[in-house]
């Protein structure tokens, strides 16, 4: 028993967590934009002209993130196939649609009309509402850019748990199921909220299509007042309000799957 009690009352303390000074600053700084929408009158006014474009901002990101993971994880596959056509298809995609700037695909996306087959009626993107052509412009330029994080995150897992699970007679969807794609999740969770980061900012794009987000208002509001400085100052505090709580988010998450993989 002296020996066990010995024993305890030489183990280390337990490292505190200490908060790093960049959060420091950044809260600093989040302290010293709300003083400044509290006290001065035109930062006031300027926030509530502003604010309804953050749920807009939020709803295009988050659909067009969630859009971009389902058909990026579907390249993915292809392009980790057997099959040569597929990984020749999946190839030529993420090579074609990641050297396409955001810009340009959401501009063909304005103008452009749909391709549909003869026996469907004619259709045309003007059909559809602009925040849904957002969205889907999106998610089609940044599903290339979830591929080839599921890509690496596929071929990140150890060739003997494929065997292991091969030779155990599982068939490939049950490798893939039970194997392969919870690794892969797990080493794609901290590149995939970097890339939900990049989306958010580059959700301000959607401004060129009349998409009535935080940049679009801030557009039509320092227009009209010509208080260019502060609008742009709110809109950039708006945004990094949305891009650094989402790191920490992302940061939370990426540590317990660490811990969680470890036990």
């Amino acid at each position: 028993m002296r020996s066990r009690t010995r024993a305890a009352s030489v183990r280390p303390p337990r490292k505190r967590r200490q908060i790093p000074y960049w959060l420091l600053a950044a809260i600093l700084l989040a302290l010293l934009a709300i003083w400044s929408i509290v006290v001065n009158g035109d930062y006031a006014v300027i926030f509530r002209a502003l604010r309804q474009g953050v749920l807009v901002t939020l709803w295009v990101s988050v659909v067009s993130f969630l859009l971009a993971v389902v058909l990026g994880l579907a390249i993915a596959l292809a392009r980790v196939s057997r099959f040569r056509l597929l990984r020749e298809a999946a190839t030529f995609y993420i090579e074609i649609v990641r050297g396409i700037p955001v810009l340009v695909l959401l501009w063909n996306w304005f103008f452009e009309p749909l391709i549909a087959p003869g026996w469907l009626p004619a259709a045309n993107v003007r059909d559809f509402d602009m925040a849904w052509r957002a969205v889907a412009a999106l998610a089609i330029s940044y599903a290339a850019f979830v591929a080839e994080i599921f890509r690496a995150g596929i071929e990140s897992v150890p060739r003997g748990q494929v065997e292991a699970a091969r030779s155990l007679g599982l068939r490939p969807y049950r490798i893939y199921r039970h194997v392969i794609l919870p690794q892969a999740l797990r080493n794609a969770v901290p590149p995939l909220g970097n890339d939900l980061v990049a989306l958010i900012k580059d959700s301000a794009l959607v401004s060129a299509l009349g998409v009535q987000d935080i940049t679009q208002l801030g557009k039509v509001y320092s227009s009209s007042t010509f208080l260019f400085f502060e609008t742009y100052n709110v809109v950039a505090f708006l945004y990094l309000v949305m891009t650094v709580g989402l790191s920490l988010i992302v940061r939370g998450l990426e540590s317990r799957l660490k811990k969680s993989g470890r036990h």
